[in-house]
């Protein structure tokens, strides 16, 4: 996998476009002046928490006694449904209720931004080829530049694009991480199938 399309997959799996309705109904009752602090202040720690999997997937699998295919698998699995949410969203949105008040951490870093596929990919980008941390780190900030970018321009995007263009969007997005989930799945169990000890 090269850096490009690692940090393609990861803005896919980040979703910034389809967290532009969800980020603007959360930051609507903030000033236009804090509402920027406070998305520069969960952006941030959606790549700290990203980058600490990266960097620390490795480490943690080899803590729980967990093996790389299980993460593909139920990384595959997590993707699967939150892609489905995309295109089939529930009435009360894809994360579900969200808290009043001003958001810190919970939902807008984790796991609108830094959720458990982001985590479950950057871990097993870091672990299943270690070597290539320094390339998985850029592709991170790549991916997570763009998103910071999208979502900084949140609301003259969801002006200019509308509501229909948006969740057009945010439906071919949900088709694709669908498409790669599967890919993931399938990765992780042939891998386990070739490893697995005979009867």
């Amino acid at each position: 996998m090269t850096i490009a399309s690692a940090a393609l997959l990861l803005f896919l799996i980040l979703d910034p476009l389809g967290n532009i309705p969800v980020f603007l109904s959360l930051l609507r009752g903030l000033p236009a002046r804090r509402q920027r602090v406070v998305l520069a202040r969960e952006l941030t720690i959606a790549l700290g928490v990203l980058m600490v999997f990266l960097w620390g997937g490795k480490y943690a699998l080899e803590l729980m006694h967990l093996r790389q295919e299980s993460v593909s698998i139920a990384g595959g699995i997590v993707l699967f449904l939150i892609g489905i949410r995309m295109i089939f969203p529930p009435p009360e949105g894809l994360m579900g209720e969200l808290p009043d008040g001003e958001p810190f951490i919970v939902p807008m870093a984790i796991p609108l931004v830094a959720g458990p596929s982001g985590m479950a990919a950057v871990m097993l980008m870091g672990s299943n080829d270690p070597g290539r941390l320094a390339d998985w780190s850029l592709a991170l900030l790549l991916a997570w530049g763009a998103t910071a970018a999208i979502l900084f321009s949140a609301t003259y995007l969801y002006r200019w694009l509308g509501t229909r263009v948006l969740t057009a969007v945010e439906r071919l997005m949900g088709m694709l991480l669908v498409a790669i989930s599967v890919q993931m799945f399938l990765d992780g169990l042939g891998t386990y199938l070739q490893i697995a000890p005979a009867p």
